[in-house]
């Protein structure tokens, strides 16, 4: 009875340790989609009134979307591991392989996502950081210097909750193949005796 006892222990502190990683990614995805979502700056250039938004660079719209539907994935997730720490207390599932393997992809989707929009969000920025000069593009930073600040803000919020996303998807993996029997064989005992 003690074994099933630290069993049911362990595995509610592995959800919450796992529901404050999510926790952790949904803050970051939700702080990286507003600070790009909501980031507006207005400036005057040659006496004509002109205003930098999201939606200039189609890169950072579609970080903003990715970002807040990353966020409310994570929430979600949260909300699963805070009913399995709370309610579930080692209940057996009859569908735990299946819910495991769509967390798994769904997480790993999840993770390329954030990962992808915010590379290709962080490449739109390094034109406007630098602009180029064989298309004739020029710097936009000196110009929307808190937009650009602001979107590099959201650049390290987006990375840092896809790495984050990156380990809950290693979480998701070993929660998954932990339900599956080990295919070695165990060790052959060595009896002295």
């Amino acid at each position: 009875m003690s074994s099933y006892m630290e069993a049911a222990a362990a595995r509610a502190a592995e959800a919450k340790t796992e529901g404050l990683l999510r926790g952790a990614c949904a803050l970051l995805a939700a702080a990286a989609a507003l600070l790009v979502g909501l980031n507006t700056q207005t400036e005057t250039v040659l006496f004509i009134r002109k205003k930098a938004t999201v939606k200039d660079v189609q890169a950072l719209w579609v970080l903003a979307m990715a970002a807040a539907a990353a966020a409310g994935y994570h929430l979600l997730q949260l909300l699963r591991c805070f009913y399995l720490s709370r309610f579930a207390d080692g209940k057996p599932c009859r569908h735990r392989r299946a819910i495991a393997w769509l967390c798994f992809l769904l997480d790993k989707g999840c993770a390329y996502m954030t990962f992808a929009t915010t590379v290709a969000a962080a490449q739109a920025c390094v034109v406007a950081l630098y602009g180029t000069h064989a298309l004739q593009w020029t710097k936009l930073c000196n110009i929307y210097t808190r937009f650009c600040e602001q979107v590099a803000g959201s650049l390290v919020c987006g990375m840092l909750a896809a790495v984050g996303t990156a380990l809950l998807s290693v979480v998701s993996a070993r929660n998954l193949f932990r339900l599956y029997p080990s295919m070695l064989s165990p060790p052959p005992s060595s009896f002295v005796g």
